[in-house]
């Protein structure tokens, strides 16, 4: 079987990507999978691009094997694009959910129906050895909601209404969500690449 290493200990982004990839016949390893010899990548890019390539370069070399990292994040038209790279740590280094959606719900307490624009953005980048590193993007985009709704999915989901949707992402289900999500439009064009996979 085909493998594709996902540079990543984020269990709801590996379940995604194993969603994705089981329709190809590719095994998903993460770096859960790969035990604890791997360092911890430092995300120092400035964009959510030099982010992705960070993770997948380093690892890739490291492994000499096809490495793919993503970058992603929700970018808020109210607040000039934040949280954006610094989505997964907007109220802090521990990476808490809850934490970030609070501090989003917040910042945007007097902000109208209207103005609370938002997209979800996804880089990914595939480092192959001896290759050029290659670059997809996706976006989904929709709006940000009054209060926290739905159990499904992580991250900023509970607070976010996809364009042509009443229910949140964390509200509708899985297969709907991988449909349409930023990940999901970044990954389909990834489709020529992942049928020529090593």
């Amino acid at each position: 079987m085909k493998q594709i290493i996902i540079a990543t200990k984020n269990e709801g982004k590996v379940r995604e990507f194993k969603d994705f990839f089981c329709a190809y016949d590719i095994e998903v390893l993460s770096l859960y999978d790969l035990g604890s010899e791997l360092p911890d990548i430092e995300e120092t890019g400035a964009t959510f691009e030099e982010n992705a390539a960070l993770k997948a370069e380093q690892i890739s070399s490291i492994l000499h094997k096809t490495v793919l990292a993503d970058d992603s994040g929700l970018m808020v038209d109210a607040l000039d694009g934040a949280p954006g790279i610094y989505s997964a740590r907007y109220a802090g280094e521990e990476k808490n959910d809850e934490a970030n959606n609070q501090k989003l719900l917040h910042a945007l307490k007097d902000v109208p129906e209207e103005k609370r624009t938002a997209k979800f953005v996804c880089v990914l980048a595939v480092s192959v050895p001896n290759e050029e590193t290659v670059f997809k993007i996706g976006t989904c985009e929709g709006k940000i909601a009054y209060n926290s709704q739905g159990e499904n999915g992580f991250g900023y989901d509970p607070l976010f209404i996809p364009e042509g949707y009443t229910e949140t992402m964390a509200e509708i289900s899985s297969e709907e969500k991988n449909r349409i999500s930023h990940r999901s439009n970044a990954i389909k064009k990834l489709e020529n690449w992942v049928k020529d996979i090593k």
